[in-house]
């Protein structure tokens, strides 16, 4: 068992809770974003067995994360936004470097992948042009609704497992994210069941698709993948403070971000 992924998963969690930062984009910065699609695929092989250590240990950490910091990442989130995307700001600027490093782009990098970069970072960046209401917090369960619940969380986490695009930000352009999140604070068993079966597919349907580009164009990949990353700071950007109070409080937490980043990135690459 990879213990040490419990940290990684407590990690991801709490990102998916945030809209605008992706969990897919946390596991790129652990350094962990090609293990994690190879065991998803290989958990569907006749080797399901072998992926059990990784994948155990990275879901427990992700279950704690969701159910006990999902009240502080709302607190914060709501009460401290711009502060809390800060850190979140400095945290993906801060591990490009290694992200850079690990795909080998000095020597790998050509033309073309220059291009899909780039691609990569208008189709993430050019999220922040989507409109996302909150909408009302459903109350009367009905098939039609269990069947909205059950796409969104399908296509939510085949956004969430691209780097850059955050599965919470789907969830509010669909107008479903309170009703999801409530019933994650409050145990609305059979919201979460509903919405969690359609995450769970839209996984596995969409980490065979980046497996098989993993495995057959790797550096094209990952040159969309880096370009994903870099397109999600226009996401996560929060705008400039208001106040000099909220600037060094910004500034602090930006530094924070960076710091982890250089710890992560000491540890993870």
């Amino acid at each position: 068992m990879e213990w040490k992924n419990i940290y990684r998963g407590i990690f991801m969690g709490a990102s998916d809770v945030i809209p605008g930062v992706s969990g897919g984009t946390i596991a790129v910065l652990l350094g962990i974003y090609d293990q994690l699609i190879a065991a998803i695929n290989g958990f569907l092989s006749k080797e399901w067995k072998k992926q059990l250590g990784f994948l155990i240990p990275l879901g427990i950490g992700v279950v704690i994360a969701i159910f006990t910091l999902s009240h502080v990442i709302e607190w914060l989130f709501e009460h401290h936004p711009g502060p809390t995307m800060f850190f979140f700001l400095g945290l993906i600027i801060g591990v490009l470097p290694y992200l850079l490093h690990k795909a080998e782009a000095k020597s790998k990098f050509k033309a073309n992948h220059i291009v899909l970069l780039i691609i990569g970072a208008i189709l993430v960046g050019s999220m922040v042009f989507l409109q996302a209401g909150e909408g009302p917090v459903i109350t009367e369960m009905n098939m039609s609704t269990y069947i909205l619940l059950f796409f969104s969380g399908f296509i939510a986490s085949s956004a969430m497992i691209l780097p850059g695009i955050s599965g919470s930000f789907m969830l509010l352009v669909l107008g479903v994210y309170p009703t999801v999140i409530g019933a994650v604070s409050n145990m609305h068993v059979d919201i979460i069941a509903v919405t969690g079966i359609g995450i769970v597919i839209g996984i596995v349907v969409m980490s065979k698709v980046i497996n098989y580009f993993l495995t057959h164009y790797r550096t094209g990949t990952f040159a969309i993948i880096i370009g994903m990353v870099i397109g999600s700071i226009v996401v996560v950007f929060p705008g400039w403070p208001a106040t000099g109070s909220l600037v060094l409080i910004s500034v602090a937490t930006f530094a924070a971000g960076l710091f982890v980043a250089y710890i992560l990135g000491r540890v993870e690459y």
